[in-house]
């Protein structure tokens, strides 16, 4: 990795070796910014206030081995990115204004995607994690990927049958809460529908009523003016002598017709004249018709307001128009029967219920099994470890129970009992540790002192690593409050798993630096800045000085030389 304006390190460049690589230096001179570094590379958050100050930006550039068909490659490959000949670039980016930038094999990537390579690259421990591991949710967790499929698969349906329960409950709960609000609201649309069919509403009839209202109140002065219409154009009866229309036009196209052998355009005009003719007939006989048929009715005036009336009372309520209120009809009618079949609905969800709760129950004995049965095998490993790490009296043990409850409702049956559960299952798992004969066994977060708590952490992680194995692993000063002998035996312990696999360790025991296959010293220059010469590679004389420095603070010590030099023999020859 080089590291670029990032905390105490102002340019620095990082090789990690396979096997085992050991990260040492005073407190304060910047070993956790290779962690921090390390988590950028592998999308962790980005926090500005790690931006050096007066830097613009912390770059942090890596470069990774990498299998062409492992499912980290697939992924990368996917997203465009290039991998050099089973070498995978990646480069982070942090403002000191909070922006992050991530590249990908030469590509702009989203910095999620990191993360998703992480999970299959690089394995990441430290203090954090055994606080975490502290918790009996996170310890459940842990046991469960330790178990593999034996949990996962069981695990997967009860979460699936979890969640529809918890939707069935919901809807059931509103249903039977909201019970009356939903019969108002039923009693409402029932009456409105009521009403819509008594008055039995035909689709544009208020227009058509609308119309004839407007023709029956003004019958007088329309039958008036058709027949003076008729008049005009087809002569009065009352008046022979009067001249109409249909005279004058057809004593025009007589006089047009003696002549129009003479001329073309005298003839299209005659033609014209006759069917002015014909038309004008056609006219009158319709205005005739017309005022014959208009019947200035008030009875049936009167029925016709009635009736727009009624209309007019359901299109204030429902509608802006019978269309309109015909829309509500329909749509108030399907709405109605989902109200009415509430308690049709209420006794599916309630059968429902019960059949997922039976069903959560057997899938959660099905869980407390195979937790049982990972768990013998996971408390043996962790032991086994133990003894490694110079605690050979040391018993490891899981404790599965569940909380009982007072009522079933409450809960779910698990072997003949009612007890508590939850999204994954109805077990509390929880590490117990007997650090010697005789002792009871105790929660860790109890039974464990601090040297004692940080192997115990170690041997689990240890356990985990041959479960779900990853390229890299990262210690971060998980060696904290382990001394002695004690010590020796996580250095070789660590020296053994990086076998099969690339440890880092940041350390500050030489105990353990000691096993490294490679040692790195991190130092501050006088300015207090970690630079490029900053990060070294220890050989030789210059790692037995470190590790005199580690043990008694004085590099020259004779007896602190003596003691390096022996450390390092006995890591070389113990592994």
């Amino acid at each position: 990795m080089r590291i670029r304006s990032l905390g105490v390190i102002d340019d620095a460049v990082v090789e990690l070796s396979p096997g085992f690589t050991a990260v040492t230096g005073e407190t304060g001179a910047g070993k956790t910014m290779v962690v921090t570094s390390l988590g950028l590379l592998l999308g962790g958050r980005a926090d500005p206030a790690l931006v050096r100050i007066g830097a613009k930006s912390a770059v942090v550039e890596g470069r990774l081995g990498i299998g062409p068909r492992t499912p980290a490659a697939v992924r990368a490959e996917e997203a465009g990115a290039e991998l050099d000949d089973g070498v995978l670039l990646i480069s982070r980016t942090v403002s000191a204004e909070g922006r992050s930038r991530a590249h990908l094999g030469g590509r702009s990537v989203p910095v999620g995607l990191l993360g998703e390579l992480a999970d299959d690259l690089v394995a990441v421990h430290g203090q954090t994690d055994q606080q975490g591991l502290l918790r009996p949710a996170r310890q459940r967790q842990s046991l469960d990927r330790y178990a593999g499929d034996a949990v996962a698969v069981p695990l997967a349906k009860y979460a699936a049958a979890h969640r529809r329960l918890r939707a069935v409950a919901t809807e059931l709960a509103e249903l039977t809460t909201r019970a009356r609000e939903r019969s108002q609201e039923a009693d409402l649309l029932r009456f409105g529908l009521d009403e819509i069919a008594a008055a039995e509403p035909v689709p544009g009839e208020d227009a058509e009523l609308a119309a004839e209202a407007e023709r029956l109140g003004h019958a007088e002065a329309l039958a008036s003016a058709a027949t003076a219409a008729h008049a005009a154009l087809a002569g009065n009866p009352e008046d022979p002598e009067g001249v109409d229309a249909n005279t004058l036009v057809a004593g025009a196209h007589r006089v047009l017709e003696g002549v129009r052998g003479h001329d073309q355009e005298l003839a299209t005009l005659a033609e014209r004249l006759g069917e002015i003719g014909i038309l004008m007939a056609d006219v009158a006989g319709e205005l005739a018709s017309y005022a014959d048929g208009l019947d200035a009715d008030p009875l049936r005036l009167a029925a016709v307001e009635e009736r727009r009336a009624a209309l007019t009372h359901l299109t204030r309520k429902y509608g802006r128009d019978i269309a309109a209120v015909l829309a509500w009809a329909e749509e108030s009618s399907v709405r109605l029967a989902e109200l009415d079949g509430d308690d049709d609905r209420i006794g599916e969800l309630t059968g429902e219920r019960d059949a997922l709760r039976a069903e959560l129950g057997e899938l959660a004995q099905a869980l407390t099994d195979a937790r049982t049965a990972s768990a013998e095998r996971f408390a043996a490993a962790v032991t086994a470890e133990l003894a490694e790490l110079a605690m050979p009296h040391a018993r490891v043990s899981v404790e599965i129970r569940q909380t009982e409850v007072a009522e079933e409702a409450d809960g779910i049956e698990v072997g003949g009992r009612a007890v508590a559960y939850g999204p994954a299952g109805a077990d509390e798992v929880e590490l117990l540790l007997a650090p010697h004969p005789g002792a009871p066994p105790r929660p860790i977060a109890k039974g464990a002192s601090g040297g004692e708590l940080s192997r115990v952490m170690l041997a689990v992680e240890v356990v985990f690593a041959g479960t779900d194995p990853v390229p890299t692993y990262l210690f971060d000063e998980v060696d904290a409050g382990v001394g002695g002998k004690a010590a020796v035996e996580v250095g070789r312990r660590l020296a053994r798993l990086a076998k099969s696999a690339q440890v880092v360790v940041v350390t500050h025991l030489p105990q353990v630096a000691a096993f490294a296959d490679r040692q790195l010293l991190v130092e501050k220059t006088n300015d207090g800045s970690v630079t490029s010469s900053g990060v070294t590679v220890l050989e030789g004389e210059e790692r037995v000085r470190e590790l005199s420095r580690m043990l008694a603070g004085q590099e020259d010590s004779e007896t602190a030389r003596a003691h390096a030099e022996e450390l390092l023999e006995t890591a070389r020859t113990g592994r």
